[in-house]
């Protein structure tokens, strides 16, 4: 796309593959998007493909569950939208989109809507579209930090975020159903609407700003964490920081309440601030030692219990049997994902594939890297993946289910290190219940 912006397509270096390389973008978007028109449930609930669909099933259902969330979202992206006068048109310039409305269930069962605007209508912007977030690392550097200076810890969220950013495209549309009795309007988007291509990056540069107005200049090994100089109680010099995944605020400080209160006077927060007990989806604490020392843990616990839970409760819908037997390895040794011939997934399944490997993705992120070798290997084949995949990702969460490692306890201050597992043997053979047995001093 680039290439095609700046008129590079016709040159040597990208003439022999930029065709291809498009073509083959254009199937696999058309295949996603045949997907996602075909499936129908999200943990054994009816999923709506638009808002007609949506009050038609809470009626079905005797409640109400998709029009709140509907109305929720409505009276959220309101600023978002200049109304034009009856029998005016578009200024010129405008390019003319459409908005959908996207439904999905969260893993607490709760409905979610959310107004999309239809950015692949729209030509790519020449400016940059990119937008960056804190790294994994990063958050847990800056825990360590905060352990080690006797810092605290707050974080919030900041409600609708990319709305707060004013949208850098020209672009109008046509009321649809959502819009209650102004369907048919004319509308300009002013705002940085969701799904629209340059919409991350205008939330990122304005929340940049805002930043650099309140004092903090970004890290230069990661632009996310933001800096800034300050003096503790007793004329200790020291950085306090502030790190950000796209509305997902920590701030690490010795007095972190000031920093929220200046985020609150230029942004509305979806909760008042408080010191985090879960951050990206993962549980976050703090550990006191027998000395009286603190420091800070991570852990994806609860994620991976709601996450094995909810393939349960799908496998059920599905009139199979839960996960239950138990496996010592997260793949079968003598498995290889290349070579395996099943029949491929119909759509349904593909889309469930899609759905099982993500969560697993995000569980590495979040600390198991036990998984992240077999998880890559499976995430080759997102674009088409076969029955064998798509169990594989089953016998994933079979794993997950029988190292519960929250049903761990054991004393951090008694960890020793062992000798490494002898040469010629698989990693996996020297995880507990697997053939041999673990030194007594090695914890799980």
């Amino acid at each position: 796309e680039y290439a095609m912006i700046n008129k590079l397509d016709k040159e040597p270096a990208f003439r022999w593959w930029i065709k291809d390389v498009l073509k083959k973008r254009d199937r696999i978007l058309s295949k996603v998007k045949s997907r996602y028109w075909k499936r129908t449930h999200k943990f054994g609930i009816e999923l709506p493909k638009t808002v007609e669909d949506a009050l038609a099933l809470d009626r079905k259902n005797d409640n109400n569950f998709w029009k709140l969330a509907i109305e929720k979202e409505m009276k959220n992206v309101q600023p978002a939208f200049n109304f034009l006068d009856e029998g005016d048109c578009a200024p010129n310039g405008y390019q003319k989109i459409k908005l959908h409305m996207i439904f999905d269930v969260k893993m607490d069962f709760t409905r979610k809507a959310r107004l999309v605007a239809g950015g692949h209508m729209t030509d790519t912007p020449a400016s940059l579209t990119y937008s960056s977030v804190v790294s994994r690392d990063s958050v847990r550097l800056g825990l360590l930090l905060a352990a080690l200076n006797d810092l605290d810890v707050l974080s919030c969220d900041i409600g609708n975020a990319y709305l707060n950013a004013p949208c850098r495209e020209k672009v109008w549309c046509i009321a649809g159903a959502e819009f209650g009795s102004r369907k048919g309007d004319k509308i300009i988007i002013v705002r940085a609407l969701y799904g629209l291509k340059s919409s991350g990056a205008a939330w990122r540069a304005h929340l940049a700003e805002s930043m650099s107005d309140i004092g903090y200049v970004p890290c230069e090994a990661d632009p996310d964490v933001w800096m800034k100089a300050n003096t503790d109680g007793k004329g200790r010099d020291y950085y306090e920081y502030v790190l950000i995944y796209v509305d997902d605020v920590l701030a690490i400080s010795h007095e972190p309440n000031v920093i929220m209160n200046a985020l609150t006077k230029l942004y509305r927060l979806k909760e008042p601030p408080e010191a985090p007990k879960r951050y990206l989806g993962a549980n976050i604490g703090e550990y006191e030692f027998a000395d009286g020392g603190k420091a800070w843990y991570q852990s994806s616990d609860d994620y991976i219990k709601a996450a094995v839970k909810n393939v349960d409760k799908q496998l059920e819908d599905d009139g199979q049997p839960p996960l239950s037997k138990k496996t010592s390895c997260v793949l079968p040794k003598d498995y290889k994902p290349e070579l395996d011939l099943t029949t491929e997934c119909s759509d349904e399944q593909a889309n469930y594939f899609q759905n099982l490997i993500g969560i697993l993705r995000w569980a590495v992120e979040l600390g198991r890297i036990d998984i992240h070798v077999q998880v890559a290997a499976l995430s080759k084949y997102l674009a088409n993946p076969r029955i064998g995949h798509l169990e594989m990702a089953l016998h994933i969460f079979l794993y997950l289910k029988g190292h519960d490692r929250s049903k761990l306890v054991f004393d951090p201050e008694e960890l020793v290190m062992t000798i490494p597992p002898p040469k010629n043997h698989d990693w996996y053979d020297f995880y507990p219940n697997a053939k041999g047995d673990l030194p007594p001093s090695m914890p799980e």
